[in-house]
């Protein structure tokens, strides 16, 4: 997958306030305060700074934190991980693949068969719904 490499003006111009503040500036939004939380309506989460695909609406789960929850991303190439020791805290970030925005963290807590739980913020990702394309966001 080819990188989606902008420099901060340009996030900045693209990207809502709050939507800056979680992908580039690593940012959370506040437990049950995202448009997602609840949300079951079929289709995909993309990412709300380039498009690119990262979780399917069937492998969402209600896990009772505030944020929505996801069993697994679309691919093995949707997303990428890395430590995250913010807070005092030793967490796994989620992040896109493609553009390297923050979506939230994946923790070992999640329900069967995958035992994941990747705790994203609505803000950082859009619904594509069901039968609609996807979009890729260009330079």
């Amino acid at each position: 997958m080819k990188k989606l490499a902008l420099s901060d003006a340009e996030w900045k111009k693209r990207l809502s306030p709050e939507e800056y503040a979680v992908l580039r500036k690593h940012g959370t939004e506040r437990a049950w305060t995202g448009c997602f939380v609840g949300s079951h309506e079929p289709g995909t989460y993309v990412c709300a700074g380039c498009g690119n695909p990262l979780f399917e609406a069937g492998s969402k789960f209600e896990s009772g934190t505030g944020w929505p929850s996801f069993t697994e991303p679309v691919g093995p190439d949707a997303v990428a991980t890395r430590e995250d020791t913010s807070y005092g805290m030793a967490r796994t970030e989620v992040l896109c693949a493609r553009c390297d925005g923050h979506l939230g963290h994946v923790f070992p807590d999640g329900p069967p068969p995958t035992r994941t739980r990747y705790c994203m913020n609505s803000v950082a990702m859009r619904h594509v719904p069901k039968g609609e394309p996807l979009d890729l966001v260009e330079e």
